[in-house]
């Protein structure tokens, strides 16, 4: 189980000088909202994240189920290096890499399918990243086990090279052999992150993979909330207080012993 931490206490810039942060956006960073577009970036975190990673030479990534470009959308005008899609695009420098473009086109008949259920699930959403389609049951009276049974279908029919995750209020049909850690792995082989031992900070089961990571790289796996399963090996409470751990870090001295 993991143990509950106080990030302001355990990580200061003294033990984080030689580690690279992994960070999960939604429910990590950001507080959940009913609908992906309706989330907030509260008031002085991009200015703390860019604090953060201009004291890390730039070993400080997004790690999230959004596409990259949703990513810059949220904390423009930066751009971080970023894994998104839940590893299907990654990016150190420049423009996002795409790694599984033919994978995309594959899925044209899901997308078609999920027009007709989407109709007979009110207050449902679709949200089409490409080569992932999720489905938001947030706002839905509709049973959850009524729409996972659909997306479970619709994955078989996908074929071998696709998987279904379940995570907060979402279905989420995704690249099989994609992940937040074959993401998280090939930031780890770039310049900025290399040498750096990893710490890894997400809320949902799509972060599972990416806290077995750190953990077999001999660094810190933290999951925000509740959740009674998880490899994670440490513990926050709240999005709200890994945000205010990054505020302390952005106005620690340069000089902190």
């Amino acid at each position: 189980m993991a143990v509950a931490i106080e990030l302001t206490q355990e990580l200061t810039w003294h033990t984080l000088r030689s580690r690279a942060l992994y960070l999960d956006v939604d429910g990590t960073l950001l507080d959940i909202a009913p609908t992906p577009e309706a989330v907030a970036v509260p008031p002085g975190l991009i200015a703390a994240l860019e604090s953060v990673a201009k004291r890390l030479d730039g070993a400080l990534a997004l790690v999230s189920g959004r596409p990259i470009g949703a990513l810059d959308q949220l904390f423009r005008p930066l751009r971080f290096a970023a894994v998104g899609i839940h590893g299907a695009e990654v990016r150190t420098a420049g423009d996002p890499t795409r790694t599984a473009d033919y994978l995309a086109r594959q899925l044209d008949g899901i997308r078609a399918a999920l027009v007709s259920y989407i109709a007979q699930w009110p207050g449902a959403l679709v949200e089409d990243k490409g080569l992932a389609l999720a489905v938001h049951y947030r706002g839905s009276t509709v049973d959850s086990q009524v729409i996972g049974r659909v997306m479970r279908d619709l994955t078989a029919f996908a074929g071998p090279e696709f998987m279904l995750l379940a995570g907060k209020s979402v279905f989420e049909l995704k690249p099989a052999a994609l992940s937040k850690a074959t993401g998280i792995a090939t930031l780890g082989g770039t310049a900025k992150f290399a040498g750096r031992t990893p710490v890894c900070i997400g809320d949902d089961v799509t972060d599972e993979s990416a806290f077995a990571y750190a953990n077999e790289a001999q660094g810190l796996s933290i999951h925000v909330g509740t959740f009674q399963s998880t490899v994670a090996c440490y513990r926050v409470a709240r999005p709200a207080d890994v945000r205010a751990w990054l505020l302390a870090l952005a106005a620690a001295p340069e000089n902190e012993p």
